[in-house]
């Protein structure tokens, strides 16, 4: 059974649980109005505002509306006066039937807050039907021996109507045999019966014809007739009886068609074809009786269905009538037994649709529920799921409130779909469901919440501008504009960092950029706050720390700090020809301004004057002999160094070195040479060239013989030098004397180094010369 929804679906917030509360002190009486059937539409029934005490301007305000069983309109309120007009026509007899009185129930609903008001209209009967006989003529067969003051039963007239405008009286045609008495039944209504005054000759008149007239009560009287039809019969003088005047029988109203309902039986004590009896069904309460009678044995039978909720009683009159035209008769009451067979009828009256997820207890619909079957079967039980944060509260009778629990969480569930089910406590249990969907709304009640609390970004130095450097994220389990977020950068905590020239947001996807190439020798590191805030009201937001590393590049080349190389001539690196292999002659120290395996250096011997005389360490630079000095060793070496990181490209850089053999540290220090000068002109070049040969015949033969004299030094004076002290005498030119001076425990000798371009004007730096005694007794 469909369940009847009202024409509009009213969308509202109804109120909150105090508003309900209130409901229950209302005074519940109900008030009643009466008007006659069939009052033309548009009759002003009574001023509904007055009389249940409330202020018109309140009724278009709280949502005034009149409901009736089934959303029937059938009345209609004017909220501008408070006036309860009628809609329609109302037929008392198509509403309530023979029920009286006749009483519809109305109730006027206020939605804001919600309040209930009981309202019947009683509708009084008129007279507008006439009384009406079943049948046109009735025929009646009557021995001729029947003695006068028989009374004989005449079918009953039936008019719609009730009370004084039902049937009052009934009259007969004048004639010299008969009368017609007016009797009442149990229930009130009236019945006629034909009493003979005079006995019948059927040889004088074999047959009569009367007029049978019903009058009712009304002011305007209305009659219905039919035509009684005589016929005299020969003698007959035993009538047939029931074995029981009255039957009583009950029928559930979901019989069969054609189910028996009951067995009459009659009895005629006269023989032959005066004691065969045929049974028909002579009146019951209504035109058209739904059984029908077996004229031969009795048997009543359902010829259509039967209704409880229509009619529960019916009454019949059976007469069993023998050939000779006697008859009996007997009353047979039928009660229809009521079934489950209606299902709960739910109708609702106010419907809310959507609610925001932070209201309080609030009102969600109004309904009400009906069931036209009888006992147990009409009783109700409404419920909804277990598992809903959901409450039915009941109002007035059979109406009730679906209401929330407390504040919704939409991030929870942001939709609900309630099945309302209403089963009578019938066997078996007849149930209805109606369903009802419920938006909730959103509002803005959480913040922003980031992937991750930090985040860390690289970003290789020397890198293009623009470069995305990476991506904060955040969600919102908000919906609509109180989920779309704006990403922001927020002020840094160091005042010396300028956050705005270095990185950049996108403030619709949290994607950050770099603005400029960035150097890892001057800025490493920087962490700053990125915010994210939604667009609801008002709104929330949240932080993240973000701490990005700058990735070293490897854009700087190893700088050499020792030996330096600059314009001016190197230094002479001295070399005793007595020392032994792995002796250090140097050590190159230099660096790089990267990190990591950028700036591990590696050390490489490129070029020597010698091959295989020198060898470099790869790791720490220092430069060591490879073996023993020989006498056929060059006096002067010349090494080329690479320094060399580890980046990738490597960055590369080179050392050259000056190696000067002496016999001993008192051996003169010789300059190197000088830078070649300008190439002579043409015409002295034979000059220079004679100089030339001249100068080095002349060095050759100096420093034969000095290398011999040294030797011949070395050799006669070995004890004059104990622990590697520095020979008496004059220091040559480039040495200075440190004998003595400051705490040191031994006399040292330090090489001064001077500019070559400047003779021995310009001091260098100090280096010291370290005997060979002393290395070997180290």
């Amino acid at each position: 059974m469909e369940t009847a929804l009202p024409k509009a679906t009213q969308k509202r917030q109804v109120v909150l649980l105090t508003m309900l509360l209130l409901l229950w002190e209302v005074e519940c009486e109900a008030v009643t109005y009466s008007i006659p059937e069939e009052t033309e539409s548009g009759f002003l029934v009574a001023n509904l505002a007055k009389d249940l005490g409330l202020k018109v301007g309140d009724l278009a305000s709280r949502g005034a509306r009149i409901h009736y069983k089934g959303n029937k309109e059938l009345l209609q309120l004017d909220v501008k006066t408070g006036n309860l007009l009628l809609y329609e026509k109302l037929d008392r007899e198509v509403l309530c039937g023979i029920t009286e009185p006749c009483v519809l129930h109305f109730q006027l609903i206020l939605d804001n807050p919600v309040q209930f008001f009981q309202t019947d209209l009683q509708l009084t009967d008129i007279n507008d039907h006439s009384p009406a006989f079943p049948d046109r003529e009735m025929l009646l067969k009557i021995p001729e021996n029947v003695q006068p003051g028989t009374v004989f039963p005449l079918k009953t007239a039936q008019d719609l109507d009730i009370g004084s405008n039902a049937v009052q009286n009934y009259t007969i045609s004048p004639n010299l045999n008969f009368h017609v008495v007016t009797q009442n039944r149990g229930d009130g209504r009236k019945y006629p019966e034909l009493v003979l005054d005079r006995a019948l000759d059927r040889e004088e008149q074999p047959e009569l014809s009367l007029t049978l007239t019903a009058l009712d009560g009304g002011a305007s009287p209305r009659s219905g007739t039919t035509t009684v039809r005589i016929e005299v019969l020969d003698i007959n003088d035993n009538a047939p009886q029931f074995i029981q005047p009255v039957y009583a029988v009950q029928v559930p109203e979901n019989s069969p068609l054609d189910s028996l309902v009951i067995t009459v039986s009659a009895r005629d004590l006269d023989a032959g074809t005066h004691g065969n009896l045929a049974y028909s069904l002579f009146q019951g309460d209504e035109v058209s009786q739904p059984f029908e009678i077996d004229e031969i044995t009795g048997e009543i039978r359902l010829k259509q269905a039967v209704d409880f909720e229509t009619t529960r009683n019916y009454n019949m009159e059976i007469i069993a009538t023998d050939s000779g035209g006697l008859s009996g008769k007997c009353s047979v009451a039928v009660e229809v037994v009521d079934v489950n067979d209606n299902a709960p009828e739910l109708t609702i009256s106010s419907l809310t649709s959507s609610i925001p997820e932070n209201a309080p207890e609030t009102v969600v619909a109004v309904f009400s529920v009906s069931d036209p079957d009888s006992g147990d079967n009409g009783k109700m039980v409404c419920s909804i799921q277990n598992d809903l944060p959901f409450l039915l509260k009941p109002t007035l009778k059979n109406f009730y409130t679906l209401l929330t629990e407390g504040p919704l969480d939409r991030e929870s569930r942001a939709e609900y779909s309630i099945t309302i089910t209403v089963s009578d406590l019938g066997t078996p249990r007849l149930k209805t469901q109606h369903n009802i969907t419920l938006q909730v709304s959103d509002v803005n009640d959480n913040a922003p919440a980031f992937s991750q609390a930090s985040y860390t970004m690289y970003v290789p130095e020397n890198n293009s501008p623009a470069l995305h450097i990476g991506t904060v994220r955040a969600t919102d389990s908000d919906s609509g504009a109180n989920a779309q977020l704006t990403y922001s950068l927020l002020p840094p905590h160091d005042p010396h960092l300028a956050l705005a020239s270095l990185v950049s947001i996108n403030a619709d996807n949290g994607q950050l950029f770099a603005l400029r190439a960035l150097d890892y020798e001057a800025l490493q590191a920087f962490e700053f706050r990125v915010g994210a805030a939604d667009r609801g009201s008002p709104a929330l937001s949240s932080q993240a720390l973000v701490r990005v590393l700058v990735l070293d590049a490897n854009d700087n080349a190893p700088f050499v700090l020792y030996p330096l190389q600059n314009a001016s001539a190197p230094c002479t690196e001295l070399l005793p020809r007595a020392a032994e292999p792995g002796y250090l002659l140097t050590k190159v120290v230099a660096v790089d301004r990267d990190s990591g395996q950028n700036a591990w250096l590696s050390f490489q011997l490129l070029k020597a004057t010698e091959p295989g005389l020198f060898g470099v360490w790869p790791h720490n630079g220092e430069v060591r002999t490879a073996r023993l000095l020989s006498e056929r060793d060059a006096p002067r070496h010349r090494l080329l160094l690479l320094v060399k990181d580890n980046g990738e490209p490597p960055q590369s850089a080179s050392v050259t070195l000056h190696v000067l053999l002496v016999d001993g540290f008192s051996q003169p220090y010789l300059p190197p040479p000088e830078v070649a000068r300008q190439p002579a002109q043409p015409d002295a070049l034979t000059l220079y060239l004679v100089i030339a040969l001249a100068s080095v015949s002349s060095l050759f033969l100096f420093s034969l013989l000095l290398f011999v004299a040294l030797r011949l030094c070395r050799r006669t004076r070995p004890a004059s030098l104990p622990g590697g002290s520095v020979p008496e005498g004059r220091f040559l030119g480039h040495l200075l004397d440190v004998r003595g001076a400051g705490t040191l425990s031994h006399s040292y000798q330090y090489e001064v180094c001077l500019a070559g371009d400047s003779g021995t004007d310009e001091f260098k730096f100090l280096q010291p010369i370290i005997p060979t005694s002393l290395i070997q007794d180290t």
